[in-house]
Protein backbone atom coordinates (compact mmCIF):
# COMPACT_ATOMS: atom_id res chain seq x y z
CA UNK A 1 0.00 0.00 0.00
CA UNK A 2 3.09 2.72 0.99
CA UNK A 3 4.69 1.67 -2.67
CA UNK A 4 1.69 2.56 -4.37
CA UNK A 5 1.23 5.42 -2.24
CA UNK A 6 4.43 7.03 -3.53
CA UNK A 7 3.83 6.06 -6.68
CA UNK A 8 0.96 7.99 -7.05
CA UNK A 9 2.19 10.96 -4.99
CA UNK A 10 5.27 10.99 -7.64
CA UNK A 11 2.80 10.49 -10.37
CA UNK A 12 1.09 13.79 -9.37
CA UNK A 13 3.37 15.93 -8.94
CA UNK A 14 5.02 15.21 -12.45
CA UNK A 15 1.88 15.96 -13.68
CA UNK A 16 1.13 19.36 -12.37
CA UNK A 17 -0.98 20.97 -9.79
CA UNK A 18 -4.26 20.28 -11.50
CA UNK A 19 -3.48 16.62 -11.89
CA UNK A 20 -3.18 17.62 -15.95
CA UNK A 21 -1.65 15.78 -18.64
CA UNK A 22 0.91 18.47 -18.72
CA UNK A 23 4.30 18.34 -16.94
CA UNK A 24 5.90 21.19 -15.22
CA UNK A 25 9.05 22.01 -16.69
CA UNK A 26 12.01 21.38 -14.45
CA UNK A 27 13.52 24.80 -13.40
CA UNK A 28 16.86 25.34 -14.73
CA UNK A 29 19.25 28.07 -13.42
CA UNK A 30 21.54 30.61 -15.96
CA UNK A 31 25.29 28.67 -15.93
CA UNK A 32 26.40 32.35 -16.34
CA UNK A 33 23.92 34.76 -14.06
CA UNK A 34 26.67 37.61 -14.13
CA UNK A 35 27.39 37.07 -17.51
CA UNK A 36 23.78 37.25 -18.67
CA UNK A 37 23.31 40.19 -16.41
CA UNK A 38 26.66 41.99 -18.01
CA UNK A 39 24.62 41.64 -21.25
CA UNK A 40 21.74 43.04 -20.09
CA UNK A 41 23.30 46.12 -18.90
CA UNK A 42 25.41 46.49 -22.03
CA UNK A 43 21.44 46.72 -23.71
CA UNK A 44 20.68 49.45 -20.89
CA UNK A 45 23.96 51.11 -21.08
CA UNK A 46 22.80 52.86 -23.62
CA UNK A 47 19.25 54.13 -22.35
CA UNK A 48 21.28 55.34 -19.16
CA UNK A 49 20.23 58.86 -18.93
CA UNK A 50 16.92 58.35 -19.91
CA UNK A 51 16.77 55.52 -17.12
CA UNK A 52 18.10 58.38 -14.62
CA UNK A 53 15.57 61.02 -15.75
CA UNK A 54 13.22 58.23 -14.41
CA UNK A 55 14.70 57.33 -11.45
CA UNK A 56 14.51 61.30 -10.86
CA UNK A 57 10.98 61.27 -11.89
CA UNK A 58 10.50 58.09 -9.55
CA UNK A 59 11.83 60.65 -6.28
CA UNK A 60 9.43 63.99 -7.22
CA UNK A 61 6.58 61.26 -7.43
CA UNK A 62 7.05 59.99 -4.50
CA UNK A 63 8.15 62.93 -2.98
CA UNK A 64 4.62 64.91 -3.59
CA UNK A 65 2.94 61.72 -2.29
CA UNK A 66 4.66 61.78 1.07
CA UNK A 67 3.85 65.94 1.14
CA UNK A 68 -0.08 64.61 0.79
CA UNK A 69 -0.88 63.25 4.40
CA UNK A 70 1.26 66.21 5.74
CA UNK A 71 -0.78 68.67 3.95
CA UNK A 72 -4.15 66.83 5.25
CA UNK A 73 -2.45 66.99 8.34
CA UNK A 74 -2.95 70.88 8.24
CA UNK A 75 -6.57 71.11 7.32
CA UNK A 76 -7.42 68.43 10.04
CA UNK A 77 -5.71 70.60 12.50
CA UNK A 78 -7.88 73.89 11.49
CA UNK A 79 -10.65 71.69 11.41
CA UNK A 80 -9.84 70.62 14.80
CA UNK A 81 -9.15 74.17 15.84
CA UNK A 82 -12.33 75.45 14.75
CA UNK A 83 -14.21 72.82 16.30
CA UNK A 84 -12.54 73.93 19.48
CA UNK A 85 -13.11 77.48 19.62
CA UNK A 86 -17.09 76.58 18.64
CA UNK A 87 -17.39 74.46 21.54
CA UNK A 88 -15.25 77.76 23.72
CA UNK A 89 -17.96 80.00 22.08
CA UNK A 90 -14.74 82.24 20.52
CA UNK A 91 -15.09 81.31 16.89
CA UNK A 92 -15.85 78.82 14.32
CA UNK A 93 -14.68 77.03 11.63
CA UNK A 94 -12.38 78.53 8.75
CA UNK A 95 -13.90 76.96 5.93
CA UNK A 96 -11.65 79.07 3.49
CA UNK A 97 -8.66 78.11 4.74
CA UNK A 98 -9.41 74.26 5.01
CA UNK A 99 -10.34 74.80 1.10
CA UNK A 100 -7.19 76.20 0.16
CA UNK A 101 -5.13 73.48 2.47
CA UNK A 102 -7.27 70.79 0.19
CA UNK A 103 -6.74 72.70 -2.80
CA UNK A 104 -2.71 72.29 -2.20
CA UNK A 105 -2.98 68.59 -1.49
CA UNK A 106 -5.15 68.04 -4.51
CA UNK A 107 -2.54 69.84 -6.35
CA UNK A 108 0.19 68.02 -4.85
CA UNK A 109 -1.49 64.25 -5.37
CA UNK A 110 -2.26 65.57 -9.18
CA UNK A 111 1.78 66.90 -9.29
CA UNK A 112 2.84 63.47 -8.38
CA UNK A 113 0.40 61.66 -10.49
CA UNK A 114 1.67 63.38 -13.88
CA UNK A 115 5.82 62.51 -12.29
CA UNK A 116 3.92 58.38 -11.99
CA UNK A 117 2.76 58.44 -15.39
CA UNK A 118 5.26 60.09 -17.19
CA UNK A 119 8.07 57.78 -15.70
CA UNK A 120 5.67 54.51 -16.66
CA UNK A 121 5.18 56.24 -20.19
CA UNK A 122 9.43 56.59 -20.21
CA UNK A 123 10.39 53.41 -19.19
CA UNK A 124 7.87 51.46 -21.18
CA UNK A 125 9.47 53.64 -24.20
CA UNK A 126 12.77 52.30 -22.92
CA UNK A 127 11.38 48.58 -22.13
CA UNK A 128 10.06 48.85 -26.04
CA UNK A 129 13.16 49.63 -27.34
CA UNK A 130 15.54 47.13 -25.15
CA UNK A 131 13.16 44.21 -25.96
CA UNK A 132 12.75 45.21 -30.29
CA UNK A 133 16.76 45.30 -29.82
CA UNK A 134 17.11 41.75 -27.85
CA UNK A 135 14.93 40.44 -30.40
CA UNK A 136 16.45 41.66 -33.16
CA UNK A 137 19.53 40.32 -31.80
CA UNK A 138 18.12 36.84 -31.16
CA UNK A 139 16.91 36.89 -34.69
CA UNK A 140 20.06 37.68 -36.22
CA UNK A 141 21.92 34.95 -34.35
CA UNK A 142 20.09 32.40 -35.74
Amino acid sequence: MSQENNKMKNSTMQRGPMGGGHGMMPITKAKDFKGSIAKLMGYLGKHKWTILFVWVLAIFSTVFNILGPKILGQATDELFKGIMSQIAGTGSINFGKIGEIISWMIGLYGVSAVFSYLQGFVMSAVTAKVTFKLRNDISDKM
